[in-house]
């Protein structure tokens, strides 16, 4: 079976701006994203959302229909491993061309799902019907009393796991929030920090003393990736996993490097960058280094279900990410995951990736269907 057509539904949405206290501008606003459909010659059709969180995706449309797709016509749905191995090729001159390919093997997936009639992590060979979550926020808060509440707020909606976006905040309130957060909590949440690559190695270290000192589950990308002798001290100076990376340029090779040298307790994955292709191979690479790839929000409905499958098929990931405000991630599809009863995640039983698309509010929402 073959695809036979390629559509994208380039769509408008509208998510209200969303203030953030770091060196990165606000979230939210009106922002161009896309529905991806894979159609092959027997009547299947496979999806996938275009998309990270409101951040806009002309880009990343254009290169799909220009430089993906017409290599996809005619391809057999179940040459993803074909298509995997050519990616870096069709990059050509530093295309940013992983976060475009992603979606195309996450719709591949889709549909090889759906031709087989079972839900993706089957195809994985999973078997975890249930995933832990941890929730977190962007940095929003320009002091400690505001985490505080920040965590008092999940604990009191059941949340068993926090992580926290410092953001911009001060060490010294920093390392304040840490204390106050656990000694609210206690025993009852797991608890990680994540500065996104903003501090010095001596702030990293003031940090992770006290991250330390909380039994905090990791330290996620304190400091540049390329930073590889910041990046070893911490490593050497503190008991809390160094877990890295969610900048868009570390990949597979990069998470192979940092593995081969020793340099982390964790690595950071998500089918936003790696496709579910991508992201199996670099949990299992992990796996043979005896440490966990704890995947991140994929920034869409479609591609966080992804990702909610190939943890359900791995061994060595702890949690889902629960980003929150939910709004600006979720959209387009009538069956969003949610949190049971058990406080986790139910793995989606439909076939591929198991979500309907809402076709009603794509229909509204869309601005042109490009077809190749």
């Amino acid at each position: 079976m073959k695809i036979s057509k390629v559509l994208i539904d380039v769509i408008e949405r509208d998510t209200g701006s969303l203030k953030v206290i770091d060196e990165r501008s606000d979230i939210g606003g009106k922002t161009t994203q896309g529905v991806l459909r894979l159609l092959t010659d027997d009547g299947f059709e496979g999806n996938a959302f275009i998309g990270d969180q409101a951040a806009d995706s002309s880009d990343r449309i254009k290169i799909i229909e220009k430089i993906i797709a017409p290599k996809i016509i005619g391809m057999e749905v179940n040459n993803r491993e074909k298509l995997w191995a050519q990616v870096e090729d069709l990059s050509g001159h530093g295309l940013p061309i992983y976060s475009s390919w992603a979606p195309v093997d996450v719709a591949l997936w889709d549909l090889a799902g759906k031709l087989l009639n079972q839900p993706i992590y089957k195809l994985l060979g999973g078997d975890n019907l249930e995933i832990p979550l941890y929730a977190t926020f962007p940095p929003r808060h320009a002091d400690s009393d505001g985490f505080l509440t920040e965590a008092e707020e999940l604990l009191s909606e059941g949340f068993s796991a926090y992580k926290i976006h410092p953001g911009a905040l001060d060490i010294k309130e920093t390392i304040i929030s840490i204390d106050k957060i656990r000694e609210l909590v206690g025993d009852k949440m797991t608890l990680m920090l994540d500065r996104n690559h903003g501090y010095t190695l001596e702030e990293a270290l003031r940090v992770g003393k006290a991250l330390d000192a909380n039994d905090f589950y990791w330290f996620e990308d304190p400091v540049e990736t390329s930073n590889i002798r910041a990046i070893e001290r911490l490593k050497e100076n503190l008991i809390t996993p160094i877990n890295m990376s969610d900048s868009a340029s570390f990949l597979i090779k990069e998470a192979a490097n940092y593995l081969s040298q020793n340099l982390l307790g964790m690595i950071r994955g998500t089918t936003r960058k790696l496709g579910i292709t991508g992201l199996v191979k670099q949990s299992a690479m992990a796996d043979a280094f005896g440490i966990n790839c704890e995947i991140g929000l994929a920034g869409n409905s479609l591609m966080n279900v992804a990702n909610l499958h190939v943890i359900a098929s791995v061994s060595n990931n702890t949690y889902y990410e629960y980003w929150r405000p939910e709004h600006i991630h979720q959209w387009g599809v009538e069956n969003e995951i949610k949190i049971n009863s058990n406080g986790k995640l139910s793995i989606p039983q439909n076939p591929g990736l198991g979500m309907d698309l809402d076709e009603e509010w794509i229909g509204f929402h869309k601005l042109e269907s490009l077809e190749i």
